[in-house]
């Protein structure tokens, strides 16, 4: 298995199962990969959608469920710790994002013989209401000016990161919104590519300005103490004895803790 898909979802009855089925026309042509829906505390029907599409044909579908709702970020790291990926790709659960963009950043990925830790796509033609617009703008801007992280969008749902490294991130509520921010405080690579936007068919989102800007101008002061507090060493020589050999190494970077 070398990607796992994890799709965050709360009550997306109506949207999961076409978004499912679009999924896998778009990764038809890709080898070993698995898609996770994690199920964050739904009142609706979504995880016997799920389960049903699991149990008619689909193998590379797998449902986790939270008992309660906790938040996008913590169903993030379910699905992380059960993938089985070296890989995680991600989607929101309500098809605004297009399952062929995150096909195609995995081909691009795969292809290159020095991949970045993480690839984030940023929207373009949002098909939201002005408010979420504005207020997306906004927080893009301000976050943008203050941590550097080098992407127009990061609360894009289409993303392709390592496993290893998301685990190793420092882990809090709404970490998704900042993960190039993360990535970069650990020295590694990021990458920002356009996708495109579509409306929600079904629904309606779960984030406005109260839960999404106000509250992520708090994250935002955290986020800025860590990256502040973050120092990356060079390690300048090592020794150690293993099987009765020794091993020098000069010039390498300290393992990430």
């Amino acid at each position: 298995m070398h990607l796992s898909i994890l799709i965050p979802v709360r009550d997306e009855a109506e949207n999961i199962r076409p978004l499912l089925e679009e999924l896998r026309t778009a990764m038809a042509a890709v080898d070993g990969w698995e898609v996770l829906v994690i199920d964050d505390g739904s009142r609706d029907d979504t995880a016997a959608r799920v389960s049903s599409l699991a149990g008619s044909g689909y193998p590379e579908l797998r449902l986790l469920r939270h008992a309660e709702g906790c938040g996008q970020s913590a169903a993030l790291r379910s699905g992380a710790l059960a993938a089985r990926g070296e890989w995680l790709g991600t989607l929101d659960g309500d098809g605004q994002n297009d399952p062929a963009d995150l096909a195609r950043i995995w081909r691009q990925l795969c292809a290159m013989p020095a991949a970045p830790a993480l690839w984030i796509g940023h929207r373009v033609d949002r098909h939201d209401s002005g408010l979420r617009r504005w207020s997306s703008r906004l927080a893009n801007a301000v976050r943008g000016g203050l941590l550097r992280d080098g992407v127009p969008d990061t609360g894009c749902g289409v993303k392709v990161l390592r496993r290893k490294d998301f685990l190793a991130l420092p882990y809090f509520d709404h970490m998704h919104r900042f993960l190039p921010a993360l990535v970069r405080r650990e020295g590694l690579e990021v990458c920002s590519t356009p996708v495109s936007h579509r409306p929600r068919l079904h629904g309606r989102s779960k984030y406005g300005v109260n839960n999404r800007l106000w509250v992520g101008l708090a994250d935002l002061l955290g986020v800025l103490w860590l990256l502040r507090r973050r120092r990356l060493p060079v390690v300048a020589s090592a020794w150690w004895a293993d099987d009765s050999h020794e091993r020098d190494t000069v010039g390498s970077h300290a393992p990430r803790g």
